[in-house]
């Protein structure tokens, strides 16, 4: 949507540079910060609909600020992109694991940050019309953001959010890692990883002590369910 603002975090004055232009000519507003420190006060100072954050960052490095910016209430729920130049798979499980909503290793393409960056800003699915999806205890209203469990509020981040309600619009179905890729990453052929650590996350948000479950089953080469189990 035209005029939202984004930070970009990275201490290369020449990817600053070429990711605002590109986010420019796509009608977003942007800042950025060069550290760590400067990235976390323009954060709660600009309120940013998304931050594109880079890894290795001088005075505090990506992976604390992430961490910080999930931990506080003004921006646990704003998506982070997350951005690395490590090829180890441990490096990118855990940016996934504190909290960012999406990565991207570079050298990158400018015209699938911007593709990403729509994705991850994209407020709900326009191919789905149901506006509330109830099963059992389990009440999702998507124009509100807002999954309730036995009418207590489930603490999600929006890609948490976007994921429940696409298991739960097929209930009891196996819905296939690429799908969920697709829909809540516009992205196929895509790295599963990110759906399987998102899945991890919130499987612990829905495990409330009770029965009957809300429980996620992974099914090998099918994907995922969303089901009750006693």
């Amino acid at each position: 949507m035209p005029g939202q603002r984004i930070l970009i975090v990275e201490d290369e004055e020449a990817i600053v540079e070429v990711v605002s232009q590109t986010l420019r000519r796509h009608g977003y507003e942007t800042a950025s910060a060069a550290d760590g420190d400067d990235a976390l006060e323009k954060a709660f100072s600009l309120r940013p609909d998304l931050v594109i954050l880079d890894l290795m960052l001088p005075k505090m490095d990506g992976w604390e600020v992430c961490r910080r910016l999930k931990a506080d209430r003004q921006t646990a729920s704003v998506p982070v992109l997350m951005l690395t130049a490590r090829r180890e798979e441990r490096d990118v499980v855990e940016g996934l694991e504190i909290g960012a909503d999406d990565y991207m290793k570079k050298p990158f393409s400018l015209s699938e940050l911007a593709a990403r960056v729509k994705a991850l800003l994209r407020r709900s699915d326009p191919g789905e019309t149901g506006r509330v999806v109830e099963d059992g205890d389990l009440r999702i209203e998507v124009d509100g953001e807002t999954a309730l469990l036995r009418g207590v509020p489930l603490d999600l981040s929006p890609t948490e959010f976007r994921l429940l309600e696409a298991l739960a619009r097929r209930m009891g179905r196996a819905v296939p890692r690429e799908e969920l890729l697709s829909k809540i990453w516009s992205f196929y052929g895509g790295d599963t990883r990110t759906v399987d650590v998102h899945i991890s996350r919130l499987r612990k948000k829905l495990d409330d002590g009770k029965n009957p479950a809300l429980a996620v089953n992974s099914l090998r080469g099918r994907g995922y369910r969303l089901l009750w189990e006693e």
